[in-house]
């Protein structure tokens, strides 16, 4: 039997990072992988969904081009090559993944993981099964979409986050169940695509986990690209029509309506992965294994992260959440800070937010104060005609320190990280307003806010 210091359940962003961080602090390391290296995010989730949106992303520039002057003749695309292009990136960064597992020294066992007991694990492929032994395990097992006990779901074929990249042709209607991150990402994608796409939503926005100024921004511009989202609605029937499949729903009124689409999308949340550790007696939180702030279960041996813990369900927490972990085992007694964390939505416009929200600073009964810039009057944003958007910047009106920020607009995704810094920093609206940001800048929106929150603003 193989022994090892620290072995890993899954190769996702978390426990691929935090295979590489413990080989770096002199551990012996294996991570065990049933499918590819990678995990969810690389192969069926991040990266594929953001290649895909950069292809939307061209299509609508090419489209508005012609506004500009810039004339391209008839737009065609091939969704064939489109998808070849996809699985390139994909292939590419899981070669990346391997060679790296290799530098480290790190043993890659292909199989299903399964603890037995607080040092081992079972792995069991089609060719063999083995037994290894780990002083430490981490289980980084991710989790898989949900599917909703509707009726008739049986009856039809439908796809989730996790197949909707199996897809062989573009269909010319689709109704995305779910108008989360996962579901407005894929309706901006289709839309741009010439799909007719429909939007349900049980609640009475799409995006919830966000401010609802921006729920209401996003859901004008997809209403813009041809969206059509139902909210307060929700599915009580799915039957096959011909060739189409009838969708019912239940609007807030009571009434009933058919949907009819070639194709359904069901994006309603992702349920944690725990079949790995269901041998042991594991402490768990409403369905997810809990962990305290190093990621340590009840069981000292035996540490968790990313997606099967539960919290915000992103890649980059997972690999943060990784660090933590590998670090604690090494010795260090490092905890995250999750008001750090940046949410983003990859849509067109982008959304980006960090911090606390309005809603979570009146539930906390915090004092704040809120300044709004709108990218309306920012000159990179009109000169890439790409000014829909905003920036909402919150503040403890004593000291100035920022609390929180919401960034709507082109690249917000990247610029999250000043706001992010600042909060981390604690620090405050006179010092942001201080810093001098490149013109012309999308950035200088930021700025902006700032100014404008002390009154000093000079285009707002």
């Amino acid at each position: 039997m193989k022994k090892y210091d620290i072995a890993i359940i899954g190769s996702g962003p978390g426990g691929y990072v935090s295979a590489i961080r413990a080989s770096k602090s002199g551990k012996k390391v294996a991570i065990i992988e049933a499918d590819f290296l990678g995990g969810t995010c690389l192969n069926r989730g991040c990266i594929p969904s953001k290649t895909l949106l950069r292809h939307a992303e061209v299509i609508e520039n090419i489209k508005a081009a012609r506004e500009w002057g810039i004339e391209t003749g008839e737009l065609t695309f091939s969704f064939a090559k489109m998808m070849e292009r996809k699985n390139g990136v994909t292939q590419q960064l899981r070669n990346g993944i391997e060679f790296l597992m290799k530098k480290g020294k790190i043993d890659v066992l292909h199989g299903v993981g399964e603890v037995v007991s607080e040092t081992i694990i079972t792995v069991r492929s089609e060719q063999e099964e083995q037994t290894i032994e780990a002083e430490h395990i981490i289980i980084a097992t991710g989790s898989t979409p949900v599917v909703p006990p509707i009726e008739g779901i049986d009856s039809i074929e439908y796809y989730t986050s996790d197949t909707i990249f199996d897809l062989q042709e573009i269909p010319d209607s689709i109704v995305i169940v779910g108008g989360g991150i996962i579901g407005v990402e894929f309706a901006c994608i289709f839309a741009s695509l010439g799909v007719d796409v429909k939007v349900i939503e049980m609640f009475d926005r799409i995006i919830t986990t966000e401010d609802p100024e921006v729920s209401k921004h996003l859901a004008k511009e997809l209403v813009a690209k041809g969206v059509k989202i139902y909210t307060s609605a929700q599915v009580t029937q799915f039957t096959n029509n011909s060739q189409k499949i009838m969708t019912t729903i239940k609007q807030a009124n009571g009434e009933l309506e058919k949907l009819s689409a070639e194709a359904v999308l069901l994006s309603v949340g992702r349920k944690p992965n725990t079949a790995a550790v269901e041998k042991l007696h594991l402490s768990m939180n409403k369905g997810f294994i809990d962990v305290n702030d190093y990621m340590q279960t009840n069981v000292p041996s035996i540490y968790a992260i990313g997606d099967v813990i539960g919290g915000y369900q992103l890649a980059h927490v997972s690999s943060a959440e990784g660090l933590i972990a590998a670090g604690h085992i090494a010795g260090e007694k490092q905890k995250i800070d999750y008001r750090t964390v940046p949410r983003c939505v990859y849509t067109n416009p982008e959304i980006a937010s960090v911090g606390l929200s309005e809603q979570q600073l009146k539930e906390k009964g915090m004092q704040y104060k809120a300044e709004t810039v709108n990218l309306s009057s920012n000159g990179k944003a009109l000169a890439s005609a790409e000014s829909s958007g905003f920036v909402k910047l919150l503040a403890d009106p004593k000291y100035g320190e920022i609390l929180g920020a919401t960034l709507v607009g082109p690249h917000v995704t990247e610029m999250i990280g000043e706001p992010a810094a600042f909060i981390h920093l604690e620090g405050t609206v006179d010092e942001l307003a201080t810093m001098i940001h490149a013109h012309p800048s999308v950035s200088e929106s930021i700025y902006e806010a700032g100014a404008s929150w002390l009154g000093k603003g000079i285009h707002n």
